[in-house]
């Protein structure tokens, strides 16, 4: 059974039943808050509503926890993408009301700005027209979603993808409520211990201070090493041209500048991104709070809205800690993108070395290319990523004699991304075309295909990598749903508190530890025969249990 509920401007609630269609199945009922309203109604099978970002936020301030939900405005985004390849347009509620009754389409809100600490507090919603309530057009729209989900190419598996956006939107929640351990006495002894002494808030810290007159003196001159174009600069009065100040550019040059000059960048990576401000400004009661944005890319990954929660260097994780009787419990997907390829595509051979326990690389390896691991790995990524120099070639063609099916399924993607069609994962999230008239050098008295412009064939490599990349990311969100039912039941209190890609963190007592190991190997076979249905394919996770996440890799 179905609820939909929309609070009020009085701060109560109004909801009511929702049948298979979408529409009203009983009156539509008042309560005095929005808690109030889920908590009295345990028997709800999901809940539908505009937003999980607010809405739920609300709900766990109250002590409610919801089992599942269905966002109708990330529902709208996998939609509008899907109907008329626009990812990327207006999602919310208003957007969708509008477009449901041909009316100009409001631009959603700008996105918040996390300046000085995370929160879920958004910049409102998008004012529906005068004289509609919120509650009749959720009502208007999620009958009208339901309908065009049940038009998609595939209405079993966008109805998977809906739920499971949505199920991503509550663990994105919970997880930036509950945050990521953070010991702030072990990042400042950190920091010290690399950066050397802080001296002030608007100065660099000793250590690089030291780096930056060692620079300055190898070129005889003051120089800012924190800026690019005087070191482009100073290396040309040298005699030495380069056209960046990247690491590999740099390490190919003989000055004694080379040396302080790398280090520097390196701390100063840290002291901009993780030090002093960044730790005062997102770290609070032994907890970092990103704020996760699920589907934040095309392809489904997530992103975060300040903070960095995504791209922590590993020197910076020896700050994460678990709470004293805890543990972390680091977990990876193995090869994910590679046996992904082999359940979409469906390739009788792929799909046998990706149902083994083993390293799928070292068992292809074994198979085609002489034992040698290396040339396996990068032979598959290759393949996925559309790399076409080198001995790419030479592995392609390997490739294509041994999994002709596989290497057939994103070629294909390839071609389609290349004549701006469009793409999609296997459970339906769609990849934007791209137009003729969006071409520069494309030739107008053409037909419309792009042929082999560079722009071209930069989107077809694109779409060959996001129908694998993509039905990853959706399957993840299904491993991520199922881990957090799991651990209701099995291990109570235990958080989840971080995910990126292919790694997902949980926080637990330390007697629950096996039991959340053992949850997410469970979970991740699990999602993959939700997703892709019954294949032989092995989805296995390497697990490690550990106080500190800098001890896991």
């Amino acid at each position: 059974m179905r609820w939909a509920v929309a609070e009020t401007g009085e701060g109560g609630a109004l909801l009511c039943p929702v049948d298979q269609d979408g529409r009203a199945a009983g009156p539509v009922l008042r309560e005095a808050s929005l808690a109030e309203a889920v908590r009295s109604r345990p028997e709800v099978e999901r809940w539908v509503w505009r937003s999980t970002g607010e809405i739920y936020r609300h709900l766990m301030a109250a002590g409610v926890r919801v089992e599942r939900c269905y966002d109708v405005e990330a529902a709208e985004a996998l939609l509008i993408g899907h109907e008329q390849g626009q990812s990327g347009q207006p999602r919310s509620l208003a957007a969708a009301w509008a477009r449901l009754h041909r009316l100009p389409v409001p631009p959603d809100a700008p996105p918040r700005v996390a300046e000085t600490q995370p929160s879920l507090f958004e910049s409102g919603p998008v004012p529906l027209p005068s004289g509609t309530d919120e509650f009749t057009a959720l009502l208007e729209v999620y009958e009208g979603q339901v309908a065009r989900t049940a038009r998609t190419e595939h209405p079993d598996r966008m109805r998977l993808l809906l739920a499971a956006e949505s199920a991503g939107m509550l663990v994105a929640a919970e997880m930036s409520r509950a945050g990521i351990p953070w010991r702030a006495d072990v990042h400042r002894e950190l920091l010290e211990s690399m950066l050397g002494e802080r001296i002030s808030a608007d100065s660099e810290p000793s250590r690089l201070v030291e780096l930056a007159e060692e620079v300055s003196r190898a070129f005889g001159t003051r120089v800012r090493p924190d800026l690019p174009n005087d070191i482009i600069r100073a290396f040309g009065r040298a005699g030495i041209s380069l056209s960046s100040t990247r690491k590999w550019e740099l390490a190919e040059v003989d000055h004694p500048a080379v040396a302080p000059l790398l280090a520097y960048k390196s701390l100063y990576r840290l002291y901009t991104a993780h030090g002093w401000t960044w730790l005062e400004q997102w770290v609070r009661e032994g907890r970092f709070r990103p704020e996760y944005i699920p589907g934040g890319t095309v392809t489904g990954r997530w992103t975060t809205n300040g903070g960095g929660a995504l791209q922590i260097p590993k020197v910076v994780r020896r700050a994460i800690r678990a709470d004293p009787g805890w543990r972390l419990v680091v977990a990876d997907a193995a090869q994910m993108e590679p046996r992904v390829l082999a359940a979409i595509s469906r390739d009788p051979g792929l799909m046998e070395v990706a149902g083994r326990e083993e390293d799928l690389y070292a068992d292809l390896a074994a198979r085609a290319f002489g034992g040698d691991r290396t040339q396996a790995k990068l032979a598959l990524l290759g393949a996925i990523y559309g790399q076409t120099s080198g001995d790419a070639l030479t592995h392609m063609a390997e490739l294509r004699r041994r999994y002709p099916a596989a290497i057939a399924y994103v070629d294909a993607a390839a071609t389609a991304g290349e004549q701006g069609r469009l793409v999609r994962t296997w459970l339906g999230r769609t990849s934007s075309p791209d137009r003729p008239a969006d071409h520069q050098d494309q030739d107008q008295t053409l037909p419309p295909t792009f042929g082999s412009t560079p722009r071209a064939r930069a989107r077809g490599r694109f779409t060959r990598n996001f129908v694998v990349q993509g039905s990853a990311a959706d399957w993840t969100l299904l491993v991520l749903a199922a881990l957090r039912s799991a651990l209701t039941r099995s291990a109570p209190r235990a958080e989840l508190v971080f995910f990126q890609h292919d790694e997902v963190i949980v926080h637990c007592p330390a007697e629950d530890a096996e039991t959340v190991a053992a949850a997410i190997t469970t979970a991740a076979q699990s999602a993959a025969r939700i997703t892709f249905g019954p294949t032989p394919v092995h989805f296995p996770f390497t697990t490690a249990i550990v106080e500190c996440y800098a001890d896991a890799k």
